[in-house]
């Protein structure tokens, strides 16, 4: 299918190029077997996206610990001078690996590029801590930032965003904050990247082969289960949300996810802006690529137009 209509046409020039990186990408088997032994080497930052991420932090990020649903909650920030907004980050990784630590180079970046703090929410992971408790954990985080964000950081104007399982958990947490507390008006927006939005898998994501970390993160749940609004926000009531960037590319597995949320996130009476980048495959931001530039410039302008006011 031809989508260049849908997409900048200036991208076009950077599409050799990430054909080219995508072929040296090892290949992901969406059917394996997540064993103990496996999930730990997933959560080895410095072997995910081929050691893209690395493993060390960047200087001038602290870590604090709040109460959280079941115990101590670690958030860990970034402290931008002047600071128009505060930025809530949601790391992704399936809902079953992943670290607050693996955003400091994109939340360093978006600092100072967009004059925002930011805070990133060390949730609980499956399968030692299932749904709800991730969820329950950025509820958490949510609150706590909505309460202390003009004493810690000097100003109360919110944002909030993530990637892959960080974009759900991200739409969740507004829900929850729209259902439980009339609270979801406190974000100026959410920056939403190539999230998961059906955990029983749209048609690009059956088509990939629907991967088998969902049992992990729902153990023991049916299809129509994993399908309820809590779980997947793709079938939830979206009324009375800020405005979403949502960005994802054309040969993402989860491409179907951002194309039908942006569309009934329009529906609902929201803003809502869809970025697509041609030939560009899940977590495509984090690669050295100029389609990668692109995009991260995109979404850093919208933080900086949403922070500004």
């Amino acid at each position: 299918m031809d989508l260049r209509h849908l997409y900048d046409p200036a991208l076009s020039a950077h599409v050799a190029e990430s054909r080219e990186f995508n072929a040296q990408l090892p290949d992901q088997d969406p059917r394996v077997r997540w064993t103990p032994e496996r999930i730990a080497e997933a959560r080895d930052l410095s072997r995910v996206m081929g050691g893209l991420l690395g493993d060390a932090g960047i200087p001038g990020f602290e870590e604090r610990r709040i109460r959280g649903p079941a115990g101590d909650l670690l958030l860990r920030s970034f402290a931008s001078p002047g600071a128009r907004a505060v930025y809530l980050d949601i790391h992704g990784g399936g809902f079953f690996m992943g670290a607050a630590r693996m955003d400091d180079r994109a939340n360093a970046s978006l600092a100072a590029s967009a004059r925002v703090a930011t805070l990133s929410v060390e949730y609980r992971l499956a399968p030692e801590h299932p749904f709800p408790a991730a969820v329950d954990d950025c509820e958490a985080a949510a609150l706590w930032l909505i309460e202390h964000a003009k004493r810690e950081f000097g100003t109360d104007r919110l944002i909030l965003g993530g990637a892959s399982a960080g974009a759900s958990l991200a739409v969740s947490t507004l829900l929850r904050l729209r259902d439980r507390h009339g609270a979801a008006h406190a974000f100026a927006g959410a920056n939403l990247v190539f999230g998961v939005y059906d955990l029983d898998g749209t048609p690009s994501q059956r088509r990939a082969g629907v991967p088998t970390y969902r049992e992990l993160y729902l153990p023991g749940r049916g299809s129509e289960e994993r399908r309820h609004p809590d779980v997947s926000p793709l079938y939830a009531e979206l009324a009375g949300l800020p405005p979403a960037l949502f960005t994802v590319g054309t040969a993402d597995s989860l491409l179907d996810d951002s194309l039908f949320l942006a569309l009934r996130w329009q529906l609902a009476g929201n803003e809502a802006e869809l970025a697509l980048y041609p030939e560009s495959v899940h977590g495509f931001t984090l690669f050295p690529t100029a389609m990668a530039r692109a995009a991260n410039a995109r979404i850093e302008a919208w933080v900086a137009a949403r922070a500004a006011g």
